[in-house]
């Protein structure tokens, strides 16, 4: 009966610490899976505050690109006026209004 009730204490003991080794299996993939997910997100967030400095660029530029859209629309329609027309010939061609004086500098 001894020995029967040695081989049950002895086998409660290899059940034990084959329970902890299997506790501390988990335990160590469960802490590399957390390590790993840990590093994988710091990537991650390096990537999203790239693309989102990116985007605010793109933002700026576009806003940059339509302003320009806009003064050259306005640069566009301001060249088909008589205002502008009368500009041009007056200072590129040396042309004047019928009812216009033109005076010159003594050289």
């Amino acid at each position: 009966m001894r020995e029967a009730g040695r081989s049950r204490s002895v086998r409660k003991r290899r059940e034990r610490l084959g329970n902890r080794m299997a506790m501390v299996g988990i335990t160590f993939v469960v802490l590399s899976m957390a390590v790993v997910m840990n590093i994988r997100g710091a990537t991650l967030r390096e990537k999203d505050l790239a693309y989102q400095i990116k985007e605010e660029n793109l933002i700026r530029q576009l806003e940059q690109e339509q302003k320009r859209a806009a003064d050259l629309e306005e640069q566009r329609i301001y060249v088909q006026t008589k205002e502008y027309i009368e500009k041009v010939a007056k200072e590129k061609l040396g042309l004047v209004n019928p009812d216009e004086i033109l005076l010159k500098p003594i050289q």
